[in-house]
């Protein structure tokens, strides 16, 4: 491991950590008019709780807060132990069932029979469809839909962590630039970015886009048998989870020297991504974000060019709410992280795109990566 953090990582959450989140989760939930939250595995119930299941399994497991109830994580009976070792295991109750019995008869007692909840949005259709059984009058609603900023501001110790994360994709990036791109497969190269992020401490690996000459035109292109030309521009964007907290980075690089066109989008792309950064500050809607660094591109003749959102949040996942995107009203709050990403994508021939991971300050944004932006030429 490397840098801001020593080896041993950043002080682990505790059970109050836990307990504050699950109290705060439930009286945002009771504010929405919920009558609770329904949360199932994956990154809601890791944030708010600790625990990850080893595996994914058709067996219901179901965190249910409630404003006013002590928070109680359902769990199948075999699995039991491992969720009694959870960081936030001490600041719930548990309660187990057997195989052969009915998961949802146990969930049903905890719940308001007329209420309507907020469930993750991971939550299997067939617990979902087995809860309506039983409760038939009960309704329910996607979280990013009534509670999309569940866990989108972070606290000083999330923080940490995410800037842990953002450093190392820097340092990542820079060992890639001293290794050959001409002559090689881009998932050479994507294998060579996916070993430098462990190297750097992280734990997971969650892509790898190596997008060279046409393929960058494809902005979630998946790396492949391609092999790297000289006078290729190549897209990179790659991230994974280090101490639990998401990085994510783009960057485009050349092989040999850019042609004067390839130099001028990468300059606009570069401005673009400038003017986005910019523009975060507290108050400001998210799709403020979207709209400065459009407007750069739209300025030059790329508009039409420019075919997706500006950024997404990230914290224990990688894609999360906030999105910086048209029609997106939600305000800048401190805390909130997110990616600034804006992209220029020419058919046929090549794709830029530049992106940090950018906090909101009290007076303004500040930068989770300082990898250099401009266009790098490598061999």
């Amino acid at each position: 491991m490397t840098d801001d953090i020593d080896a041993a990582g950043p002080a682990p959450f505790t059970a109050a950590d836990y307990a504050a989140r699950m109290a705060s989760a439930a009286r945002s939930a009771a504010d929405a008019g919920l009558a609770g939250l329904l949360i199932a595995p994956g990154p809601d119930l890791t944030h708010l709780t600790g625990y990850r299941p080893t595996a994914e399994t058709e067996r219901l497991t179901l965190l249910v807060l409630a404003a006013g109830q002590d928070p109680v994580l359902i769990v199948p009976a075999l699995e039991a132990p491992d969720a009694a070792s959870a960081p936030g295991a001490g600041a719930l109750t548990l309660r187990d069932w057997a195989d052969g019995k009915d998961p949802y008869a146990v969930t049903a007692p905890l719940l308001d029979f007329r209420g309507r909840f907020g469930v993750s949005d991971n939550t299997w259709s067939l617990h979902l469809l087995g809860l309506q059984r039983e409760l038939p009058n009960t309704s329910y609603a996607a979280l990013t839909d009534c509670l999309p900023m569940l866990r989108a501001v972070k606290d000083p110790r999330e923080l940490e962590r995410l800037a842990a994360a953002g450093a190392a994709a820097d340092a990542a990036y820079a060992q890639i630039l001293h290794l050959p791109f001409a002559g090689r497969r881009e998932s050479d190269v994507a294998a060579d970015l996916a070993a430098l992020l462990r190297t750097h401490g992280h734990s997971q690996v969650d892509f790898t886009v190596v997008g060279s000459g046409p393929n960058g035109a494809n902005p979630h292109h998946e790396a492949g048998d391609r092999v790297i030309r000289h006078g290729d521009m190549v897209v990179l964007d790659f991230g994974g989870l280090r101490f639990g907290y998401g990085s994510d980075i783009s960057r485009t690089v050349h092989v040999g020297e850019p042609t004067a066109e390839e130099q001028r989008v990468h300059d606009i792309v570069r401005e673009a991504q400038q003017a986005g950064v910019a523009a975060v500050r507290p108050g400001i809607a998210c799709q403020e974000v979207d709209r400065a660094a459009r407007a750069v591109i739209t300025e030059f003749g790329y508009g039409d060019r420019f075919i997706h959102r500006t950024g997404h949040g990230i914290g224990v996942t990688t894609h999360e709410p906030p999105y910086m995107v048209e029609g997106e009203e939600q305000p800048l709050v401190p805390g909130m992280c997110f990616s600034v990403e804006p992209g220029v994508y020419v058919p046929g021939r090549f794709g830029v795109r530049i992106e940090d991971i950018v906090t909101v300050t009290e007076d303004g944004g500040r930068r989770l990566n300082h990898a250099p932006r401009e266009l790098a030429v490598v061999e």
